[in-house]
C-alpha cells in the first residue's frame, strides 16, 4: 500500500486504521485482488459482450456459468499461480490447482476436469530443470489426489520466462441451473461458518507479496508466502459442499483463496445486506501464536466460508462432521452496513465492507508502445535463409517436430490422470479436451486453452485475437460449437508504460474479437509483475474457449486412422512467418508481424467443422497453428499410427511452415468428398485436396509429382518423443 492509498483509508475511516484494518485494506487493494491497474480496461468485456441467452452468470462472481442445454450448466475459469510456482514449484503449482477448483465449487458445481497452461525458460536452462519437474509433480499430485482428470493444456519454453514461469490452471464444473450459488451474505441473523482446514501461517500475504511484486535475487526469502496444499482435505471438502448444496443448507458461499478471511468476509458482506459481525478469535488455528492481522491475511488452503440460516446450522455441522471437516460459527450477518470484528472482546475492525471489496483504488496508468516495437516489427523473417532442397525441407520438418515447444509432452501429461471419473472422451494431445456431461443424451463440452506470447509481443491487439482464434478453432475441430471464453492475462509490471500499452491493446483486441465471434468473456484473471528486474515476459494472454457437443459420440479426433481417406486442407495459406515456430526454432528470431487475423474466416471454418462432424463427413480433423501444416501432419500421423502421401500446392516451404490462421486439415470419409466440398463452398471456405492416408511414412511430393522427401513414421516418432524425456533425465 502506497502513501496515497493509506491516506485514502484514513479518509474513509475518519481515523487511523488499526493494524487489522490495515491488513484487510492492504491485501484487498493489492493488484491481485483489486485489479486496480486493469479495471479500466477490463470493463470492455462487459461493454462489448455479445448478447447470448447462454450466459447465466457473468463476470464479477467466482466463475462464469453458461447454459449448455437439457437443464445443465457449466462453470469454468482460469487463474494464475505464477510467482508462487517459481519460489516453491511443487506447492505453488499444487495450490494453484486447489484454488481454481474451489472457485468452481463455490458456484455450486462438481469439478469435472482441470487443464493447465505452462511456460518456462529455455528447456536446457538449469533453473528450468529445477522448476518444471516440481510444477508438473505439483499439478499431477494435487489433481490426481482429488480424482479430477487433467484433460489438456500446453507446455511452452522461451527465454523470456526464465525465472518467471507461468502456471495457469483452469477448472470446469457441472451443475443444474437451479443449483447455482453466489458469494453473498443476505439475511441479518444468518450465521457465518468457516469450514475446512485450520488456519496457519502459510501463505500470509501471498496475494500482495507474490502476485503484486517483481522478483529479484532475494526471491527465495519469499518462500513462506507460498501456500501449502492438502488435496485429501480438499477432496473431502468437495463432497461435503455438494451434500450441503443438495440439502439447500447454504444461502451464500465463498472460497478462501487470495487474502483469506479478509477477502471472504468483505466480499460476502459487501454483496449481501451490507454488514457482518465476526469474532476472529473463534477461527480455528494450527498455530495459536498467530496475531489477528496474520489470521486475516493467511492464505491457508482448503477453506470455505458459508452463510447459513440459524435453523439449518445444526444440520450443516452434522454433515461437516460426517465428512470430518472442521466447521465453526465465527459470526453473523447484520444490516449495519459495517464489517465488525472482535478479538478477545476488543473491536479491532469496524469498516464499510464495500470500501475494501469494491471501492479500491483505480489507476489509469500511463501508456506508450515499447520503445523497441518499431525495430522489432521492421526486422521481418524475410531476411532469413529458407530451406529449398528436399533434404533441407525434410531436416526442417524433423527439427521442428523435435523442438521443445512442438515435441511430444507425454513426459508431462503421463503424470496426470486423464480418465478418472469415467467421463473423459478426449484428452491431450487432442485439439481439445472433451468431457461427457449427460450419459443419456451424450451432451458434453470441449475446452481448449491457448496463447502465443511471441505473436502478442509483435502486435498485442492481434496477438490476443490470435490466441482466441486458435482456442476457438481447436474446440470446433472436435465438432463442438464454441460458446464462451475465460482468460488469464499474464503481463509485466503495470508501472511500465510499455507493458500497460500492451495490456490495453490486448484487452481491446480480445473484447473486439469476442464480440465479433459471439462468445462472451465469463471471467478470468490478470497477472501483473511477471518480470525479473526490468525485463518483462512477452505479453501472454492465455485464452480458454468452451464449446458444446450435443452428442460426444459424434466428436472428431486428430488421428489419421482410416487407410485410403482423402486428406484436405481447409482455409487459405499465405506467406506468414512473423513470430513463427520456424523462425524461433531455426534462427531464434522474433520480428515482423504475426499472421493476419481473419475472424470471419475463423467463424466460417468453425461452422464447416461442426457441421461436418455432426453429419459424419470427416474421420479426423486437426487445426493448423504452431509449426503450420508440417507439424499438423506429424501429429495426426503419429497419433493414428498411419502415414500419408501428400502433394503440396505452390511453394513447398510456405505450404509446410506458414502459420496462417483459420485453417484445418481433415480426413474425409470415403464417399463424402462432394458433400464436404459443397459445404465449404456454401460457407466460403477454400478447400484443397492434399493426398490420401496410408503407409508407414510421411511422403511429400510437389505439384510435378516428384517426391520432395519421405520420412518413416518410426523416424518421426523418435524425433518427436525424445526431447522431454532426455531433458527430464
Amino acid at each position: 500500500m502506497n502513501d496515497e492509498e493509506y491516506r485514502r483509508v484514513r479518509s474513509i475511516l475518519g481515523r487511523r486504521p488499526t493494524s487489522a484494518e490495515l491488513a484487510i485494506y492492504s491485501v484487498m487493494w493489492s493488484e491481485h485482488c483489486s485489479y486496480k491497474s486493469s479495471k479500466v480496461h477490463l470493463r470492455q468485456f462487459g461493454d462489448k459482450a455479445p448478447q447470448t441467452d447462454a450466459l447465466l452468470v457473468g463476470m464479477g462472481e467466482n466463475a462464469g456459468v453458461v447454459d449448455v442445454g437439457h437443464g445443465w450448466a457449466v462453470t469454468f475459469k482460469v487463474e494464475s499461480h505464477n510467482h508462487p510456482s517459481y519460489v516453491e514449484p511443487h506447492q505453488g503449482a499444487a495450490t494453484g490447482v486447489g484454488g481454481i477448483v474451489r472457485d468452481i465449487m463455490s458456484m455450486g458445481a462438481r469439478p469435472v476436469a482441470v487443464m493447465d497452461s505452462l511456460r518456462f525458460g529455455p528447456a536446457d536452462a538449469p533453473d528450468t530443470h529445477r522448476v518444471l519437474p516440481g510444477v508438473v509433480a505439483g499439478i499431477g499430485g494435487y489433481g490426481n489426489s482429488l480424482g479430477i482428470p487433467n484433460i489438456g493444456g500446453e507446455t511452452v519454453f522461451d527465454a523470456c520466462y526464465a525465472q518467471n514461469p507461468l502456471v495457469n490452471a483452469l477448472c470446469v464444473g457441472v451443475l443444474k441451473h437451479e443449483d447455482i450459488k453466489r458469494a453473498v451474505a443476505p439475511g441479518p441473523g444468518n450465521r457465518v461458518i468457516l469450514f475446512g482446514a485450520l488456519t496457519g501461517p502459510d501463505g500470509i500475504g501471498g496475494a500482495s507479496v507474490l502476485a503484486s511484486a517483481t522478483f529479484d535475487e532475494e526471491s527465495q526469502q519469499k518462500r513462506p508466502s507460498v501456500q501449502v496444499g492438502d488435496p485429501f482435505m480438499e477432496k473431502l471438502l468437495i463432497e461435503c459442499c455438494l451434500e450441503l448444496f443438495r440439502e439447500d443448507l447454504v444461502v451464500g458461499i465463498q472460497d478462501l483463496g487470495a487474502a483469506g478471511v479478509s477477502c471472504a468476509t468483505t466480499e460476502l458482506a459487501a454483496a449481501g445486506t451490507g454488514g457482518m459481525h465476526v469474532e476472529l478469535d473463534l477461527v480455528p488455528l494450527r498455530d495459536a501464536t498467530l496475531r489477528p492481522e496474520e489470521i486475516l491475511m493467511s492464505e491457508s488452503q482448503e477453506r470455505m466460508m458459508a452463510v447459513v440460516a440459524p435453523d439449518k446450522v445444526d444440520r450443516f455441522m452434522e454433515i461437516c462432521g460426517r465428512w470430518e471437516i472442521p466447521a465453526t460459527v465465527i459470526g453473523a450477518v447484520t444490516d449495519t452496513g459495517r464489517l465488525v470484528m472482535t478479538w478477545r472482546g476488543d473491536t479491532i475492525v469496524d469498516i464499510p465492507p464495500g470500501t475494501a471489496a469494491d471501492e479500491g483504488p483505480v489507476y489509469e496508468r500511463p501508456l506508450a508502445p515499447p520503445h523497441d516495437l518499431g525495430t522489432l516489427q521492421s526486422d521481418t523473417p524475410g531476411r532469413l535463409t529458407r530451406p529449398s532442397t528436399g533434404e533441407e525441407l525434410r531436416r526442417t520438418v524433423l527439427w521442428l517436430a523435435s523442438s521443445p515447444n512442438l515435441a511430444s509432452k507425454t513426459w508431462v501429461t503421463s503424470q496426470y490422470d486423464r480418465y478418472v471419473l469415467g467421463n473423459t472422451v478426449m484428452a491431450m494431445p487432442e485439439n481439445s479436451g472433451v468431457v461427457r456431461i449427460d450419459d443419456e443424451s451424450g451432451l458434453g463440452v470441449a475446452i481448449s486453452l491457448d496463447g502465443n506470447g511471441r505473436y502478442t509481443r509483435l502486435d498485442p491487439y492481434a496477438g490476443a485475437q490470435l490466441a482466441l482464434s486458435e482456442a476457438y478453432r481447436n474446440v470446433a475441430a472436435t465438432g463442438a460449437r464454441p460458446l464462451a471464453v475465460t482468460n488469464c492475462l499474464n503481463f509485466g509490471s503495470p508501472e511500465d508504460p510499455g507493458v500497460m500499452w500492451q495490456f490495453a491493446r490486448a484487452v481491446e483486441g480480445l473484447a473486439d474479437a469476442c464480440q465479433y465471434l459471439g462468445v462472451p468473456v465469463t471471467g478470468g484473471n490478470v497477472s501483473f509483475y511477471n518480470q525479473t528486474g526490468t525485463t518483462p515476459i512477452n505479453p501472454t494472454p492465455v485464452i480458454g474457449v468452451l464449446g458444446v457437443h450435443d452428442d460426444v459420440r459424434r466428436r472428431v479426433n486428430m488421428a489419421l486412422t482410416s487407410d485410403g481417406a482423402t486428406i484436405a486442407l481447409l482455409g487459405e495459406t499465405r506467406e506468414e512467418f512473423g513470430g513463427s515456430e520456424w523462425a524461433h526454432v531455426v534462427y531464434g528470431h522474433l520480428g515482423g508481424l504475426p499472421p493476419l487475423v481473419d475472424l470471419a474466416a475463423e467463424r466460417a471454418l468453425a461452422s464447416v467443422l461442426v457441421t461436418a462432424a455432426r453429419d459424419g463427413l470427416i474421420t479426423a480433423a486437426h487445426d493448423l497453428s504452431d509449426g503450420g501444416l508440417s507439424q499438423t501432419l506429424v501429429e495426426a500421423c503419429l497419433r493414428g499410427g498411419l502415414g500419408a502421401r501428400i502433394t503440396l500446392p505452390g511453394d513447398p516451404f510456405v505450404t509446410l511452415f506458414s502459420e496462417s490462421v483459420a485453417r484445418a486439415m481433415v480426413a474425409v470419409r470415403p464417399g463424402a468428398e462432394a458433400r464436404l466440398a459443397a459445404l465449404c463452398e456454401q460457407a466460403g471456405v477454400p478447400v484443397t485436396q492434399l493426398g490420401i492416408t496410408g503407409g508407414d511414412s510421411l511422403q511429400v511430393s510437389g505439384t510435378d509429382q516428384r517426391e520432395i522427401f519421405n520420412i518413416p513414421l518410426a523416424e518421426l516418432r523418435e524425433a518427436h518423443e525424445r526431447m522431454l524425456p532426455s531433458y527430464a533425465d
